[in-house]
């Protein structure tokens, strides 16, 4: 099948890959232009067009494409089967929606309606979700309200991260997608209209603590945002990363934020308790909270997030 693929980052990539190796015509890929990165803010493609020079597939990377007449020109012409789209960045407009002649497929990292936006992975571990999935759906103008052709669904457990929801469902996205194209074109199921919800974009700020706030809720915070936008703390004024931590058993009357032993567990709200195991200094890497002690001695009674600083 004659395709363009039109993907930005990482998740997107086992999909490309999956599509290359099924023997699908892929003649071009879009994806956001290269950005700075590293300490030295040279441009670095994105995950995508790496994995699409490594396969030798031309890529396009235009800033905009809501007014961009010579772009559409260019799409149309290609004579297109179908696009794929995951997680590109930029909205199509209608005229390239309706260009391929199958249209264009999304790869949606969730259960639609359910977490229709930015950042549905973060989201489904945040909300405590049950499960999670990817839903394959034919696009049209609106905002993850197409079609569904073909979804899936993975268990969420309470030790489930951004990271391996995000591994899994990148590989899942990679099978439905060849296998949504190996079935004759069909107009697939409309959204409900119950159940919907939406999920904006991430901040920094995000990631802050709130030690008033229960154990769970902040666990649940910790492995959602981990590694990105970060959870954070403040301490003596100085902003702490924590990369993980567990649900301690039992209760207590202390403040919340309020350090409890020489093995960081912090009350939290509704007098429950969180223990820190991985953290980061400014300047350092993440660490085992046991390393990260034997550097830097954070006294029983000391309280989290009693300062505001920026992250």
């Amino acid at each position: 099948m004659r395709l363009a693929f039109m993907g930005t980052p990482d998740f997107a990539v086992p999909a490309l890959r999956a599509l290359h190796q099924a023997g699908h015509d892929i003649v071009t890929v879009y994806s956001q232009p290269p950005r700075p990165a590293g300490r030295g803010k040279k441009l670095r493609p994105s995950p995508v067009q790496q994995a699409a020079d490594e396969l030798g597939i031309a890529v396009r990377t235009p800033l905009s494409l809501r007014r961009n007449a010579e772009e559409h020109a260019h799409f149309r012409n290609l004579d297109l089967d179908a696009a794929v789209v995951a997680a590109y960045g930029l909205i199509l407009p209608v005229n390239m929606l309706e260009a391929p002649r199958r249209g264009c497929l999304n790869i949606h990292a969730s259960l639609l309606p359910r977490w229709r936006g930015a950042a549905p992975i973060q989201a489904a571990i945040l909300a405590g979700d049950s499960e999670s999935g990817v839903t394959i759906m034919q696009m049209d103008a609106g905002l993850d309200t197409g079609a569904m052709l073909l979804r899936d669904h993975v268990a969420l457990t309470p030790r489930t991260t951004a990271t391996t929801l995000h591994d899994d469902l990148a590989a899942m996205g990679g099978r439905l997608i060849v296998e949504a194209l190996r079935q004759p074109p069909h107009p697939g199921t409309p959204q409900p209209d119950t159940g919907v919800t939406y999920v904006q974009r991430l901040s920094r700020e995000d990631g802050r603590i709130d030690w008033r706030t229960p154990a769970t809720t902040i666990d649940r915070q910790i492995r959602a945002l981990t590694p990105w936008p970060g959870t954070f703390t403040v301490l003596d004024g100085t902003v702490i990363k924590i990369g993980a931590a567990e649900i301690a058993p039992g209760g207590t009357r202390a403040a919340p934020g309020t350090v409890m032993d020489d093995r960081l567990h912090v009350a939290c709200g509704d007098g429950t308790i969180l223990r820190i195991t991985r953290l980061q200094r400014p300047g350092r890497g993440m660490m085992e909270a046991g390393d990260f002690l034997r550097g830097q001695a954070i006294a029983p009674g000391t309280r989290l997030g009693m300062e505001q600083p920026d992250a």
